[in-house]
């Protein structure tokens, strides 16, 4: 199976804090990989790398086979990677439609039309509301994003990073704050998406990790220590000691 993005020894440090060490990981078409560990792993480290926003100290990332590892977060967005952050994003003063349509025009290799007002662009429009029909927000399309709810405000981050056509998707904790009704919907709208584009999943959500997930990687201390099915990584007792435990 074909690998959308691939890195190979990624290590970063922070002064005496190695933050990521020699991590190997892989997202493969048509798949959810879910990356868990404890808090301070290195986890938000790690996305950072594979978007763009830090640049490893050593190591190499690739999408779709191209080394990409000096390229910042826009050239990576313009080659595909649609990104959702643990905390939102989003543009609180601008309508629902609005915060799609950012999505829908920044993926533009053709680089932002700013003169041509982004409402007047038809293809970014269309775009903009299959997105968000989606993931059932056509009827607040004219909602300022500050009316809406937390829940709402996760449908609308996945919306966004939808409307980028992406290549892969790297979502860092969608189910952050989430409640169990809220949590199920968020399950159900990630496995409707893992054939449009591939997503590299960071949660907590431990039953939200095992409903979805293809495979998963388990990081402690910046570095991966199992890497697996579902099933395999539940019986791995190095990942019951370090993080599972009881929930496994």
């Amino acid at each position: 199976m074909d690998s959308v993005l691939q890195a190979r020894t990624l290590s970063k440090s922070f002064g005496a804090l190695r933050a990521c060490d020699g991590v190997d990981l892989d997202l493969r078409t048509g798949e959810i990989h879910a990356l868990i560990g404890p808090n301070g792993a290195g986890k938000s480290t790690l996305i950072k790398l594979l978007a763009g926003s830090l640049t490893p100290d050593t190591g190499s990332v690739h999408i779709d086979g191209t080394d990409v590892t000096r390229e910042g977060v826009a050239a990576r967005a313009r080659r595909g990677i649609a990104r959702t952050f643990q905390v939102s994003a989003l543009a609180m003063e601008d309508t629902v439609l609005q915060n799609a349509l950012l999505g829908a025009i920044g993926a533009r290799r053709s680089a932002f039309r700013f003169l041509r007002p982004a409402l007047r662009d038809e293809q970014a429009r269309m775009t903009a509301e299959a997105a968000l029909a989606r993931v059932g927000l056509s009827d607040a399309a004219r909602t300022p994003v500050a009316q809406l709810s937390h829940g709402q405000r996760r449908q609308l981050e996945v919306a966004v990073a939808l409307a980028q056509s992406p290549r892969a998707f790297v979502m860092d904790e969608p189910m952050a704050g989430l409640g169990e009704t809220g949590s199920a919907e968020m399950t159900a709208l990630l496995d409707g998406l893992r054939h449009e584009a591939p997503i590299l999943l960071v949660e907590h959500d431990m039953r939200a990790v095992f409903a979805l997930a293809d495979r998963i990687s388990v990081l402690v201390a910046g570095a991966v220590i199992a890497s697996g099915t579902p099933t395999e990584i539940r019986a791995d007792e190095a990942v019951r000691r370090a993080y599972l435990g009881e929930e496994a």
